[in-house]
């Protein structure tokens, strides 16, 4: 009885599991992603609710934007453009400072034919005098990463007769602001 079980077994495997083996079938085409567009809003900010006479705090959120198209230059532009209007009880942080464009990673260029590495950053650059605050950041990255292809925001603020400097990089969670 044995010598019967591993040859059963044996016998049991070489038969396979009883699918006829096909060739490839191609069904449908390779997976993709579809990323959600990003709204036509812009974050401002909104003095919070307080019950006594500390100094104001202000809380991000997201109001609607008068553009014409949701791009994220679009957005950014109408974001700096709320220091010149009235905002009727929302306020900016971003007064003094001016938008100058963007530049993303996700189309790389390329550099004596070498095409540089890609990534999911957004650069933006800022003309502009003063501190730019958190509550300054939080708008700016806010408002750039509604299109959820960019995973990091850079801020870089140019000057007219100094080099370029970096205010850091940044995701709206990493400038943990409470919204409305």
């Amino acid at each position: 009885m044995r010598g019967r079980a591993p040859a059963v077994v044996g016998l049991l495997l070489a038969a396979g599991c009883g699918i006829t083996p096909t060739n490839v079938v191609d069904v449908t085409g390779p997976p993709t992603v579809r990323i959600p567009p990003p709204s036509k809003t812009i974050y401002l900010l909104k003095p919070e609710p307080r019950q006594d006479s500390r100094s104001e705090r202000f809380l991000l959120t997201k109001e609607p934007a008068d553009v014409e198209n949701d791009t994220v230059d679009s957005l950014l532009t109408a974001l700096f453009q709320a220091n010149d209007r009235q905002l009727g009880g929302l306020h900016t942080a971003l007064r003094g400072f001016t938008y100058e464009g963007t530049q993303d990673s996700l189309n790389p260029v390329t550099r004596d034919e070498t095409r540089l590495p890609r990534t999911s950053t957004l650069t933006v650059y800022i003309k502009g005098k003063g501190t730019l605050s958190k509550l300054g950041k939080a708008q700016i990255v806010c408002t750039a990463q509604q299109d959820a292809s960019f995973e990091q925001v850079k801020i870089i603020r140019q000057f007219p007769s100094s080099p370029p400097r970096e205010e850091g990089e940044y995701t709206c969670g990493d400038l943990k602001l409470p919204t409305s």
